[in-house]
């Protein structure tokens, strides 16, 4: 299996829900450092698992719809309690939309993909997914 992978951040708040985060049910702010790595069984036929300047673009297309925004005010994030865990499939699968309908996806030679979203130097959180 190979793999590559890019990196971005993400800033933005939140509130989550549930006694279990204690003050992080108030509003607050977050900052992840972002990776996206892209699997495939095979390389294309440059050699490569995916063009890492495009998939960089993909990437930070997907958190530029997120960043500096109040993700408890996104319609399309409704009912969601936005845990590390929980965005990191949002971006995941927002991401996966663009590779597999995008020049990254035309080789056909993708079959997964992960994202990791880091909380900080010590924690993260992460979602993987097929292609």
């Amino acid at each position: 299996m190979f793999s590559v992978t890019v990196r971005d951040h993400l800033m933005v708040a939140h509130s989550l829900r549930g006694e279990v985060f204690g003050p992080a049910q108030r509003l607050h702010g977050a900052t992840f450092v972002v990776d996206a790595t892209l699997r495939a069984d095979r390389l294309d036929d440059d050699g490569i698992v995916a063009d890492l300047g495009r998939a960089a673009q993909e990437l930070h297309a997907v958190l530029e719809e997120l960043t500096y925004r109040n993700l408890d005010d996104e319609p399309s994030l409704a009912g969601t309690n936005t845990t590390t865990e929980a965005l990191a499939q949002v971006v995941a699968d927002r991401l996966a939309a663009r590779v597999v309908d995008g020049p990254l996806g035309a080789s056909g030679n993708l079959t997964g993909l992960a994202v990791t979203l880091h909380e900080s130097h010590v924690a993260w959180a992460g979602y993987e997914r097929a292609l």
